[in-house]
């Protein structure tokens, strides 16, 4: 851990860096790889003058070249969005704002998380996959043809998708293939299946959406009775898919290796951690909230129900919006116990086990504040579904159930009062320090950020106005900071 706040600068000058070089794709292929044509005839057809090309680093070569040829079909300005406020899946939706675009088209990987704010268009990468090897790989995982199974892919595969159905659906008839979906008005798609969040099916298979996807399973039986085989790399989605259908049975086929395999990563051992997580979660008195999106829909709505949820939970809460996380700027509140990421499903399951202080979902956050929700085997990724409305809400207990309760942390074996900051009165708010608990006159003070900062022997800056002496400029130091020139140099 020490590496993370400081390293050698002799380390840094003899590290040697693997970087994988995309070259540029040849101008014939670019309308293929890129849709231009569909593209532009979507920026034509609803008349939109400032287009916000988003494109992960792993094609920004080809962002130009792109751009020009939009520009050359369209009577729209196109600008280029590269380092993204967040992660590269989600629709970057405050950079676009910033050049005041009419609408944002994403390109290559994506969580499909809705958005609201602009209109938007997919453009997906069309990665090779060898089908034939694809459909060996299956066959070889799931000898028995009368198996329930689920097909899942990465959305840079969708394109093979449908060929792959063909040759696997007349030997397996139970078998179910995951549909891309949009929600709202505002997402655009060619092909896709257009999904209002408010539609019900009617018919006799059971249709249920989840991160962008449709399955339409069999009446009567549910997913958990099914085996999943996933067709794309080890990664953030994958992980989602297993951390929130944990009791289906996983097998993947990576197109790059061209081999299949059955996923061996103990869910219950992951599950354990994330609950370590939680008892986390409940012994700490001072909570971060930081902010991880800003496009995802209804981000605000769950920031609200969270600052609720903490503060009938006896604890105070600070809210961050830093951009992408890393751990030296966390490390710079040590005054938070325990920090909750709200941000879309890939990247809410952050491995904080680099950090200071852990970094859970809003899900495991309300395990712990909560008591109405029960850890169970349902696990949540998806934020919304927490909401009112959503397939896993909870509301919280009445103030009239808030007893005075307490029980023994898991982690230390200390007693832990909930509800400390319940007050009755209601002048009496959750951001003071003192405050007065139940109806008694029994005063707790609490550990804010306010005091912890008191308590320390650095504050940061003083200004100390008619204390310092007022001298003319002089010369300064050279160099940088690690190692100025008049300092010498250390053996």
């Amino acid at each position: 851990m020490a590496d993370a706040f400081s390293s050698s600068s002799e380390t840094v000058i003899q590290r040697a860096v693997d970087v994988t070089v995309k070259t540029n794709t040849p101008l014939e292929k670019l309308e293929e790889l890129y849709q231009i044509k569909k593209t532009c005839d979507f920026i034509n057809e609803r008349q939109f003058e400032k287009v916000a090309l988003q494109f992960p680093d792993e094609l920004l070569v080809d962002s130009v070249a792109v751009a020009v040829e939009i520009e050359r079909n369209s009577n729209a300005k196109p600008f280029i969005l590269g380092d993204t406020s967040y992660g590269s899946c989600c629709v970057d939706e405050v950079a676009a704002e910033h050049v005041g675009a009419d609408c944002i088209v994403h390109y290559g990987s994506a969580c499909l998380s809705p958005s609201k704010r602009l209109p938007l268009m997919y453009v997906f990468e069309r990665r090779p996959v060898d089908l034939e090897k694809c459909a060996s790989a299956f066959r070889d995982l799931y000898p028995d043809k009368q198996s329930h199974i689920i097909l899942l892919y990465d959305v840079n595969y969708v394109h093979a998708i449908n060929d792959l159905q063909t040759l696997l659906s007349p030997e397996y008839p139970n078998l179910v293939i995951s549909e891309l979906v949009v929600e709202g008005e505002q997402c655009y798609s060619h092909g896709w299946i257009k999904r209002h969040r408010n539609d019900t099916c009617l018919s006799e298979r059971e249709v249920t959406c989840q991160f962008g996807r449709q399955l339409s399973l069999k009446s009567g039986l549910s997913i958990s009775d099914y085996s999943m085989f996933y067709v794309g790399q080890e990664g953030a989605t994958l992980r989602n898919f297993m951390m929130t259908w944990n009791r289906c049975s996983f097998c993947s086929f990576d197109p790059i290796t061209m081999t299949g395999r059955a996923e061996s990563v103990s869910i219950n051992r992951a599950l354990m951690k994330r609950y370590y997580a939680i008892e986390r979660a409940k012994d700490a008195s001072v909570v971060g909230i930081l902010v991880g999106t800003l496009g995802v829909a209804d981000y605000l709505t769950v920031i609200e129900q969270l600052k609720e949820t903490i503060c009938r939970a006896g604890k105070k809460s600070y809210m961050f919006a830093m951009g992408k996380l890393n751990v030296p700027k966390l490390a710079n509140f040590l005054e938070i116990d325990i920090f909750v990421l709200i941000a879309c499903p890939e990247n809410s399951l952050l491995d904080s086990s680099e950090f200071y202080k852990p970094v859970v979902t809003p899900f495991e956050m309300e395990v712990a504040c909560n008591k109405k929700r029960e850890w169970s085997e349902e696990y949540v990724t998806d934020f919304r579904h927490l909401l009112p409305g959503g397939r896993s809400h909870v509301p919280l207990a009445d103030r009239q159930e808030d007893g005075e309760e307490t029980d023994v942390s898991l982690i230390t074996g200390a007693l832990r009062s909930h509800n400390l900051l319940l007050s009755e009165p209601a002048e009496s708010s959750c951001g003071s320090s003192v405050v007065l608990r139940n109806q008694t006159l029994t005063v707790a003070n609490t550990n804010s950020a306010a005091s912890f900062l008191a308590e320390r022997s650095w504050r940061g800056l003083e200004q100390k106005l008619g204390e310092t002496p007022v001298v003319k400029a002089g010369k300064g130091r050279k160099g940088i900071a690690i190692a100025y020139e008049e300092e010498g140099t250390s053996s």
